[in-house]
Protein backbone atom coordinates (compact mmCIF):
# COMPACT_ATOMS: atom_id res chain seq x y z
CA UNK A 1 0.00 0.00 0.00
CA UNK A 2 1.04 3.31 -0.75
CA UNK A 3 -0.03 6.65 0.81
CA UNK A 4 1.94 9.93 -0.20
CA UNK A 5 0.54 12.09 2.66
CA UNK A 6 -0.69 10.58 5.96
CA UNK A 7 -0.87 12.99 8.17
CA UNK A 8 -3.14 15.93 9.52
CA UNK A 9 -3.62 19.15 7.15
CA UNK A 10 -3.33 21.26 10.23
CA UNK A 11 0.34 19.49 10.08
CA UNK A 12 0.45 19.92 6.48
CA UNK A 13 0.06 23.76 6.53
CA UNK A 14 1.95 24.22 9.40
CA UNK A 15 5.05 22.43 7.57
CA UNK A 16 4.68 24.30 4.66
CA UNK A 17 4.27 27.71 6.35
CA UNK A 18 7.78 26.92 7.98
CA UNK A 19 9.03 25.79 4.96
CA UNK A 20 8.00 29.34 3.20
CA UNK A 21 9.27 31.49 6.27
CA UNK A 22 12.70 30.38 6.23
CA UNK A 23 12.81 29.80 1.90
CA UNK A 24 13.56 26.55 2.41
CA UNK A 25 10.84 27.07 -0.36
CA UNK A 26 10.67 29.48 -2.70
CA UNK A 27 8.04 30.26 -5.88
CA UNK A 28 8.61 31.94 -8.56
CA UNK A 29 6.00 31.10 -10.97
CA UNK A 30 6.43 34.01 -13.33
CA UNK A 31 10.53 33.31 -13.09
CA UNK A 32 10.91 29.33 -13.22
CA UNK A 33 13.88 28.05 -12.22
CA UNK A 34 15.53 25.08 -14.17
CA UNK A 35 16.30 22.01 -12.24
CA UNK A 36 19.00 19.69 -12.73
CA UNK A 37 16.66 17.60 -15.12
CA UNK A 38 16.01 20.42 -17.42
CA UNK A 39 12.89 20.45 -15.86
CA UNK A 40 11.52 24.70 -15.80
CA UNK A 41 10.02 24.77 -12.68
CA UNK A 42 7.98 27.70 -10.89
CA UNK A 43 9.44 26.01 -7.13
CA UNK A 44 13.11 25.80 -5.74
CA UNK A 45 13.20 23.82 -2.62
CA UNK A 46 15.68 23.10 -0.18
CA UNK A 47 15.06 21.96 2.60
CA UNK A 48 18.39 21.54 4.21
CA UNK A 49 18.12 25.03 5.18
CA UNK A 50 15.42 24.14 8.05
CA UNK A 51 18.43 22.51 10.14
CA UNK A 52 19.93 26.11 10.19
CA UNK A 53 16.84 26.80 12.87
CA UNK A 54 16.59 25.06 16.08
CA UNK A 55 12.86 25.72 16.54
CA UNK A 56 11.82 24.56 12.83
CA UNK A 57 14.20 21.50 12.82
CA UNK A 58 12.83 20.51 16.30
CA UNK A 59 9.25 20.25 14.98
CA UNK A 60 10.07 18.12 11.78
CA UNK A 61 11.80 16.00 14.12
CA UNK A 62 8.93 15.52 16.98
CA UNK A 63 6.55 14.99 13.87
CA UNK A 64 8.37 12.69 12.05
CA UNK A 65 8.80 10.43 15.18
CA UNK A 66 4.65 11.30 15.45
CA UNK A 67 4.37 9.65 12.12
CA UNK A 68 6.69 6.77 12.22
CA UNK A 69 5.07 5.45 15.82
CA UNK A 70 1.46 6.34 13.90
CA UNK A 71 2.25 4.37 10.79
CA UNK A 72 4.81 1.85 11.25
CA UNK A 73 4.99 0.93 15.34
CA UNK A 74 8.12 -1.11 16.40
CA UNK A 75 10.85 -0.42 14.18
CA UNK A 76 14.71 -0.85 14.78
CA UNK A 77 16.89 1.22 12.38
CA UNK A 78 16.53 4.58 10.96
CA UNK A 79 18.03 5.23 8.03
CA UNK A 80 18.81 8.25 5.90
CA UNK A 81 18.96 9.04 2.25
CA UNK A 82 22.12 11.03 0.95
CA UNK A 83 22.56 13.98 1.61
CA UNK A 84 19.37 15.54 2.77
CA UNK A 85 18.17 12.78 4.76
CA UNK A 86 21.13 12.14 6.45
CA UNK A 87 21.16 15.15 9.08
CA UNK A 88 17.18 14.48 9.52
CA UNK A 89 17.59 10.91 10.15
CA UNK A 90 19.87 11.23 12.78
CA UNK A 91 17.90 13.51 14.78
CA UNK A 92 14.89 11.24 14.53
CA UNK A 93 17.11 8.20 15.53
CA UNK A 94 18.47 9.76 17.98
CA UNK A 95 15.35 11.43 19.62
CA UNK A 96 13.69 7.53 19.26
CA UNK A 97 16.33 6.24 21.16
CA UNK A 98 17.41 3.72 17.49
CA UNK A 99 20.61 3.17 15.53
CA UNK A 100 21.05 5.27 12.50
CA UNK A 101 22.64 4.42 9.30
CA UNK A 102 22.81 6.11 5.83
CA UNK A 103 22.72 5.24 1.86
CA UNK A 104 25.36 6.99 -0.31
CA UNK A 105 24.33 8.42 -3.72
CA UNK A 106 26.95 5.97 -5.05
CA UNK A 107 28.79 3.19 -3.46
CA UNK A 108 32.22 4.46 -2.36
CA UNK A 109 35.11 3.80 -4.94
CA UNK A 110 37.91 3.11 -2.48
CA UNK A 111 38.16 0.95 0.90
CA UNK A 112 35.09 -1.11 1.70
CA UNK A 113 33.51 0.40 -1.22
CA UNK A 114 30.44 0.67 0.92
CA UNK A 115 27.02 2.17 -0.43
CA UNK A 116 25.13 1.37 3.16
CA UNK A 117 27.13 3.52 6.34
CA UNK A 118 26.50 2.36 9.35
CA UNK A 119 25.72 -1.22 11.28
CA UNK A 120 22.70 -2.93 9.39
CA UNK A 121 21.88 -6.63 10.20
CA UNK A 122 19.70 -8.85 8.03
CA UNK A 123 16.03 -8.70 9.28
CA UNK A 124 15.87 -5.10 10.81
CA UNK A 125 12.74 -3.54 10.71
CA UNK A 126 13.74 -0.25 9.23
CA UNK A 127 12.39 3.19 7.89
CA UNK A 128 13.76 5.30 5.43
CA UNK A 129 14.16 9.18 5.78
CA UNK A 130 14.37 11.45 3.29
CA UNK A 131 13.84 15.65 3.07
CA UNK A 132 12.26 15.85 -0.23
CA UNK A 133 10.61 13.38 -2.94
CA UNK A 134 10.28 14.37 -6.90
CA UNK A 135 10.02 11.04 -8.91
CA UNK A 136 10.87 8.94 -6.35
CA UNK A 137 13.64 7.64 -8.35
CA UNK A 138 16.63 8.10 -5.75
CA UNK A 139 14.63 7.57 -3.07
CA UNK A 140 13.35 4.13 -4.00
CA UNK A 141 17.57 3.38 -4.96
CA UNK A 142 18.49 3.21 -1.15
CA UNK A 143 14.75 1.30 -0.35
CA UNK A 144 16.51 -1.67 -3.19
CA UNK A 145 20.37 -1.25 -1.16
CA UNK A 146 18.76 -1.86 1.99
CA UNK A 147 16.56 -4.85 0.51
CA UNK A 148 19.43 -5.91 -0.91
CA UNK A 149 20.99 -6.91 2.52
CA UNK A 150 17.69 -8.44 3.56
CA UNK A 151 16.35 -5.41 5.93
CA UNK A 152 12.55 -5.28 6.30
CA UNK A 153 12.02 -1.36 4.75
CA UNK A 154 8.91 -0.59 6.55
CA UNK A 155 8.55 2.47 4.61
CA UNK A 156 9.93 5.94 3.63
CA UNK A 157 9.02 9.53 5.57
CA UNK A 158 10.12 12.97 3.48
CA UNK A 159 8.93 16.52 4.73
CA UNK A 160 7.75 17.15 1.15
CA UNK A 161 6.46 15.88 -1.67
CA UNK A 162 5.83 17.29 -5.14
CA UNK A 163 2.98 14.85 -5.31
CA UNK A 164 4.25 13.94 -9.03
CA UNK A 165 1.98 10.95 -10.82
CA UNK A 166 5.17 9.59 -11.60
CA UNK A 167 6.45 9.34 -7.75
CA UNK A 168 3.03 7.80 -6.40
CA UNK A 169 3.25 5.45 -9.17
CA UNK A 170 7.40 4.00 -8.92
CA UNK A 171 6.83 3.64 -5.13
CA UNK A 172 3.66 1.48 -5.55
CA UNK A 173 5.15 -0.22 -8.21
CA UNK A 174 7.95 -1.05 -5.35
CA UNK A 175 5.46 -1.81 -3.07
CA UNK A 176 7.53 0.79 -0.48
CA UNK A 177 4.92 2.80 1.99
CA UNK A 178 5.63 6.97 1.73
CA UNK A 179 4.33 9.33 3.92
CA UNK A 180 5.22 13.04 3.93
CA UNK A 181 4.38 16.08 6.61
CA UNK A 182 3.73 18.36 3.78
CA UNK A 183 3.19 18.64 0.35
CA UNK A 184 2.35 20.18 -3.14
CA UNK A 185 -1.45 20.93 -2.48
CA UNK A 186 -0.66 22.30 0.97
CA UNK A 187 2.33 24.34 0.13
CA UNK A 188 0.17 26.25 -2.35
CA UNK A 189 -2.71 26.70 -0.13
CA UNK A 190 -0.43 28.01 3.04
CA UNK A 191 1.56 30.41 -0.42
CA UNK A 192 -1.73 31.96 -1.22
CA UNK A 193 -2.85 32.61 2.72
CA UNK A 194 0.60 34.10 3.23
CA UNK A 195 0.59 36.35 0.17
CA UNK A 196 3.39 34.63 -1.41
CA UNK A 197 1.36 33.66 -4.50
CA UNK A 198 -1.71 35.73 -6.00
CA UNK A 199 -4.93 33.84 -6.94
CA UNK A 200 -3.98 34.10 -10.49
CA UNK A 201 -0.99 31.91 -9.48
CA UNK A 202 -2.81 29.15 -8.90
CA UNK A 203 -3.85 27.78 -12.02
CA UNK A 204 -0.35 28.22 -13.25
CA UNK A 205 0.88 25.64 -10.57
CA UNK A 206 -1.35 23.66 -10.87
CA UNK A 207 -0.36 23.37 -14.42
CA UNK A 208 3.23 22.84 -13.64
CA UNK A 209 2.38 19.70 -11.23
CA UNK A 210 0.41 17.91 -13.35
CA UNK A 211 2.74 18.15 -16.23
CA UNK A 212 6.17 19.29 -14.98
CA UNK A 213 8.89 18.08 -17.96
CA UNK A 214 6.11 19.94 -20.74
CA UNK A 215 5.34 23.04 -18.50
CA UNK A 216 7.35 25.98 -20.06
CA UNK A 217 8.44 24.87 -23.50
Amino acid sequence: MQNDVNTTNEVALQVAKLLLKVKAIKLQPNAPYTWASGWKSPIYCDNRLTLSYPQIRTYIRQEFVKLIQQEFGDIDLIVGVATGGIAQGALVAQEMGLPFAYVRSTAKEHGMTNLVEGIVESGQRVVVIEDLISTGGSSLKAVEALRALDCDVKGLVAIFSYDFDVANENFKAAKCNMFTLSNYSALTEQAFADEFIQEKDFELLKKWRKDPAKWGK
